[in-house]
């Protein structure tokens, strides 16, 4: 209803159990907010009843499922009951499908017995449960359709396919699709877990390739500016973990902002150029050579022929974008080029002895950044990253986004692009009062959300994070560094300092003023 709409600077729209989570421009100002406000009160008050009917005569789609979950002798214990009556009391239940998200395809199952309708979420969610696993938490059932890191109680796997990134409508259920989990024989051969959908490799389009790859690095990524228009079926943005460095990178060599580039990690590849062309490297400070030569970063970079373009170690930072003149140009999934570490969809991590190419030149080129006005990492020290307070702070202690300003956190080493784990200081006061119970009905979340699970360790979501979530959200990383949470690094020192909106606004229209004059100068090229 309100995508339909289509009212300007609205975007994204996310709907969850309980809510639907409207994002806005971050320019918007305080009038604007409460313009919106008043515009959805009038537009949801108007509504008619429009829900998704269950038929009930519709035959249930029947999932064939190995009940081995690890977590299956604690949902027994909560329950007071046996592993075989929890099994028994699942499959007998038909359920239906409420709300699609969190992950492609992952949809939300109603209809649990009482007795498995409370079971809570784990205190620590995993960072990484295995695709097909079937789970319970706060009163639904569902299925990891891909490994994707989750908090929910694993019973059992199956190896049903859940989403179909190569077909529309790509989510095999929709709200209101009834749904009967079916016990296999504990004799038959286990349900493997299912491999993740077969997406296109990077192929040879029309044109000649512009470099061969011979070295990959650690994990060098196509990204282009993400997948913007898909989360009501659970994909999430896969936009670039620097955002900052990824747009100036673009700018150098003539591109649109949005135009694919590699985000390279820790380590970067090393590439041999088939034909001329024109690249730069922007990001946490980098070792990059041309023919075993140093050669800045920052700036615009001409190849020839034969030469060989390296880039090395990251360093003070954790990820560098290297953009060529015409972007990198690939076989799209949903209308990226991007790799979703959450979905695995898109092509994965560039691969020693395959193609890169690129698309035409389209002049004017830039000669070099104005570094000291964009904010970057520091080599050392404490990254601070500035939040605005969260949605949900009747969940926690009096005064706890106040009291980020004196807390600091150390980046855990199982953090990723879809999000950063924080460990706090073993001397950091409790978030919450761990008499109550901190979990949320699903709600859609954003980049920058700060989620805190029972244990207090907080979790910043990434770009590739879960488009929904179940732990309280006590603060967001302001629009200004999204760009800085891309370059935290396990190990990191962070700091979370409250900012009010207003200043959060004002930090972005300054930022966005440094970006508008960061790149100087025009290289000379003659055009072949």
């Amino acid at each position: 209803m309100v995508s339909q709409a289509e009212r300007p600077g609205v975007a994204p729209v996310v709907g969850g159990l309980a809510t639907v989570m409207v994002g806005f421009d971050p320019d918007f100002g305080d009038k604007e907010v409460e313009d919106l406000r008043e515009w959805l009160r009038q537009l949801f008050g108007a509504a008619t009843a429009d829900e998704h009917r269950v038929d009930a005569e519709q035959a249930p789609c029947a999932i064939p499922t190995v009940f081995d979950g690890p977590d299956l002798d604690v949902v027994a214990e909560f329950a007071g009951a046996t592993t075989a009556q929890v099994i028994e009391m699942f499959t007998d239940c038909v359920l239906t499908v409420a709300v699609v998200g969190f992950s492609p395809g992952f949809a939300y199952l109603e209809g649990l017995p009482d007795a498995l309708a409370q079971l809570p979420r784990r205190s620590r969610p995993r960072p990484v449960v295995p695709a097909g696993s079937v789970a319970l938490a706060n009163g639904n059932a569902a299925v990891y359709p891909s490994a994707s890191p989750g908090g929910w109680q694993l019973i059992g796997r199956t190896r049903e396919r859940f989403f179909h990134p190569e077909t529309a409508p790509y989510a095999r259920l929709t709200p209101g699709d009834r749904v009967q989990f079916v016990a296999e024989s504990a004799l038959a051969e286990p349900a493997a877990p299912p491999v993740p959908p077969a997406v296109p490799r990077p192929t040879e389009p029309l044109g000649a390739p512009t470099f061969t790859v011979e070295q990959a690095g650690i994990r060098t990524l196509l990204q282009d500016a993400g997948r913007l228009a898909h989360a009501t079926i659970g994909v999430p943005a896969a936009s670039p973990a620097d955002s900052t460095s990824f747009v100036l990178a673009n700018r150098l060599v003539g591109n649109p902002s949005n135009a694919c580039a590699l985000e390279v990690m820790a380590q970067g590849p090393r590439l041999r150029c088939l034909r001329s062309t024109y690249v730069a490297v922007v990001g946490a400070p980098t070792d990059v050579s041309l023919d075993s030569q140093p050669v800045a970063q920052d700036q615009v970079v001409p190849l020839t022929v034969g030469q060989v373009l390296e880039v090395g170690r990251v360093r003070g930072g954790l990820r560098s974008y290297v953009a060529v003149a015409g972007g990198f140009v690939g076989p799209e999934v949903l209308g990226s080029q991007s790799t979703d570490l959450l979905a695995a969809i898109g092509p994965g991590a560039i691969a020693a002895g395959t193609h890169l190419f690129a698309g035409s030149l389209t002049p004017p080129l830039g000669d070099h950044l104005l570094t000291n006005d964009i904010p970057s990492i520091a080599s050392h020290g404490v990254i601070r990253l500035r939040v605005v307070p969260g949605p949900h702070p009747e969940h926690f202690v009096d005064g706890a986004f106040e009291s980020l300003r004196d807390r600091r956190f150390t980046v855990e080493a199982d953090s990723n692009k879809v999000g950063l784990r924080l460990q706090p200081s073993e001397d950091d006061p409790a978030f919450f009062d761990t008499a109550e119970s901190h979990e949320l009905d699903s709600q859609g979340m954003v980049i920058g959300a700060v989620q805190v699970p029972p244990n207090g360790h907080p979790v910043i979501l990434g770009p590739d994070h879960a488009t929904l979530g179940g732990y309280p959200v006590l603060a967001v990383v302001a629009t200004v560094d999204h760009g800085l949470i891309g370059q935290c690094a396990p190990g990191a020192a962070v700091a979370l300092v409250p900012n009010t909106h207003g200043e959060a606004r004002q930090a972005l229209a300054t930022h966005r003023r440094h970006m508008a004059t960061a790149v100087v100068g025009h290289y000379p090229f003659a055009v072949e």
